[in-house]
């Protein structure tokens, strides 16, 4: 997968995507977008109601979404006191549906846009203004991989090194290409 992008003027972003990687990128921002779901509560169809509703004050049980949507408060690998797990509950229950919308909406525009190569491959433009949510969702999907490979930052240099018959190779590659486009979108918008 040799797919990056690279700077279009402006702010603005284009990527030469083969059938193969448009499906590969469009299949994982489909499964984020069960992944992420619409949240407990998050579902309402009613405007006024959606704008008063209220998340969950939990912390997610999967991992994976664990990590998507954090505490605010507290370090996840200490104990806490009783105040700051209260202060983590209460924001988390203000702002995680906003978050959730946020995320499904990023990933939502990666889907659109690839859709619109027809599920063929070929060059997607990227206005300026679309470059950041781009960025979430392509983010969002590497730490989802990241935590589902188990993957610790002074560990990564590793996943360089996995052999072919290893059962997470493709994810993996995945993971690292997903590394990649991030960073070469970054570096593309920022000219």
């Amino acid at each position: 997968m040799a797919g990056l992008f690279e700077s279009a003027g402006g702010g603005s972003a284009a990527i030469a995507l083969d059938e193969l990687e448009a499906s590969i990128l469009r299949s994982l921002e489909v499964q984020m977008l069960e992944l992420i779901g619409p949240g407990p509560g998050g579902d309402t169809s009613d405007p006024l109601a959606a704008l008063f509703a209220e998340g969950p004050s939990e912390a997610p049980a999967d991992p994976a979404l664990a990590r998507l949507f954090p505490d605010a408060y507290g370090d996840p690998e200490k104990p806490d006191d009783a105040e700051t797990r209260e202060a983590a509950r209460e924001f988390r229950r203000y702002t995680e549906l906003d978050l959730r919308a946020r995320k499904r909406e990023d990933a939502l525009q990666v889907v659109r846009a690839l859709d619109g190569l027809g599920g063929e491959g070929g060059v997607l433009k990227l206005a300026a203004a679309d470059g950041l949510r781009w960025l979430g969702a392509l983010n969002d999907l590497r730490l989802t991989l990241g935590v589902r490979l188990e993957v610790a930052e002074e560990d990564e240099q590793g996943l360089y090194d996995l052999p072919d018959t290893d059962e997470r190779k493709p994810l993996v590659m995945a993971y690292l290409w997903l590394g990649a486009l991030q960073e070469s979108l970054l570096e593309a918008i920022a000219d």
